[in-house]
C-alpha cells in the first residue's frame, strides 16, 4: 500500500543526483521503520500512466521508539521519467505516494566484520548499513571499498567522510576512480575480477568478513562474486544488489517454451483468484489485469518486490537479480520475470 508522504528537504549530492528526505507522520512511524540496506518504491503518474520506481534508503536505522528519518538517493538516469522528475521539478513540499520499506539486501545491527564493494550510486544501501551497524554496535568493524567515475560524480562524499571521522578504528575507507587519476591511494581503473581477486587479500583477511554486501552495476557485482567465491568464502556470506543491469550481460530470456494455454490461481493478502495467462505475459501482468494492488515497481527482476512463492506448477524465469540462492530453492520466484512452465500455475504473494 502507498501512502502519501511530504518532502522535507531535498539536497544536491552531485551535478546529476540529489537526496530526498520524506516526513514520515507519528501514526505511520512502525509502518516506515526500516531495516538498514532496505528501499522505497516511489509512484507518481504521468499523462494517466502509474510510473513506480525504486530508490534505497541511505540515512541510518532509527533506534527503538525513535522516529524514522526516510531520506534516499536518487541518480538521473538518461531518459529516466521519475529521475528527471526528482531532480528537475520536485521541491520542498510537494507529496510523493511512498510504499513501506522492503528488500532483503539488509544488514540488521549486529557485532561482526563487515565488508561492501560499491560502484556509483550504490553506495546508497550501503552507507545505510555501515552509520547503523558502527554506531550501534562497539565491536563492529566495516570496510567499504567503493569504484566511482571521479570525485565531482561521487555521492555522499561527506557521509563517508564523517564516518570515517567518527569510527577511525572500526571504519576503513577504499576509494577507486575509474576516469580520474587520485594523489593518493590505488590506481585508477575498473574493479574487474582479477583485480578484486588480488586486491580484496592485500586489504583485509577475506575469510575473517562475517558478510559481503555487493551493490552498483551489473558487471561490478558479477565481479566481486566471482572473485570472492574464487577466494574461497562461502556463498552465504554473500549478499548482493543490482542497481544497473548492462547492455548484453542480462541472460537470454527463457520464456519461449510457455504453454499454448495457462492458466494462474494467485493468492494476494488473502483473496484468491484464477484467470488465463495471455502469450507473452508474465504472471505479474496476468494478475494486475485483475488486481491493481498485485504488488510490484521495477519489472526488471531487479527490486525483489514482486517476490512469490511458487505452489504449484512450473515456470521459467526470464532473469533474476533480486533472489538469493536460498529464495529460488525454498520456491520464491519473481512474478514480474516469471512465464508459465506447464498449463496450471498457482502462486502465493502472502508467504
Amino acid at each position: 500500500m502507498f501512502h502519501p508522504l511530504r518532502v522535507s528537504a531535498i539536497e544536491p549530492l552531485t551535478d546529476d543526483s540529489v537526496a530526498v528526505t520524506f516526513e514520515v507522520p507519528p501514526e505511520l512511524s512502525e509502518t516506515f521503520r526500516h531495516t538498514p540496506g532496505q528501499h522505497l518504491a516511489l509512484r507518481r503518474e504521468i499523462q494517466g500512466e502509474e510510473i513506480r520506481r525504486t530508490y534505497s534508503i541511505c540515512s541510518p536505522a532509527p533506534a527503538a521508539g525513535a522516529a524514522p528519518a526516510l531520506r534516499v538517493g536518487i541518480r538521473m538516469v538518461d531518459g529516466g521519467e521519475f529521475s528527471t522528475y526528482a531532480l528537475k521539478e520536485l521541491t520542498v513540499g510537494d507529496t510523493v505516494e511512498v510504499m513501506p520499506p522492503m528488500g532483503r539486501f539488509r544488514l540488521a545491527p549486529r557485532p561482526g566484520y563487515f565488508a561492501a564493494v560499491v560502484g556509483g550510486s550504490g553506495i546508497t544501501p550501503v552507507l545505510s548499513m555501515a552509520a547503523t551497524v558502527l554506531a550501534r554496535e562497539p565491536q563492529a568493524k566495516f570496510c567499504l571499498i567503493r569504484s566511482d567515475r571521479t570525485v565531482a560524480s561521487t555521492m555522499f562524499l561527506d557521509e563517508v567522510a564523517d564516518l570515517k571521522d567518527r569510527f577511525a578504528q572500526r571504519f576503513q575507507l577504499v576509494t577507486t576512480l575509474s576516469r580520474e587519476e587520485q594523489q593518493s591511494g590505488l590506481p585508477s581503473g575498473r574493479l574487474d575480477q582479477d583485480r578484486l581477486a588480488s586486491l580484496l587479500p592485500a586489504l583485509l583477511p577475506v575469510a575473517d568478513v562475517d558478510g559481503w554486501f555487493l551493490c552498483g552495476p551489473f558487471g561490478l557485482v558479477m565481479s566481486a562474486e566471482r572473485a570472492l567465491r574464487g577466494l574461497g568464502v562461502e556463498r552465504g556470506r554473500i549478499h548482493q544488489e543490482i542497481f544497473h543491469v548492462d547492455d548484453g550481460s542480462s541472460p537470454a530470456p527463457v520464456s519461449a517454451m510457455a504453454p499454448a494455454h495457462a492458466s494462474l490461481t494467485a493468492t494476494l493478502d488473502g483473496r484468491s483468484g484464477t484467470w488465463p495467462v495471455k502469450e507473452g505475459d508474465s504472471l505479474l501482468e496476468t494478475v494486475l489485469r485483475s488486481r491493481s494492488d498485485a504488488p510490484y515497481a521495477c519489472k526488471g527482476g531487479v527490486c525483489g518486490t514482486c517476490r512469490a512463492f511458487l505452489v504449484s506448477g512450473e515456470v521459467r524465469m526470464d532473469r533474476n537479480f533480486a533472489l538469493e540462492p536460498e529464495e529460488t530453492e525454498a520456491g520464491y520466484v519473481l512474478a514480474c520475470q516469471s512465464h508459465p512452465a506447464t498449463p496450471e500455475v498457482e502462486l502465493d504473494f502472502d508467504r
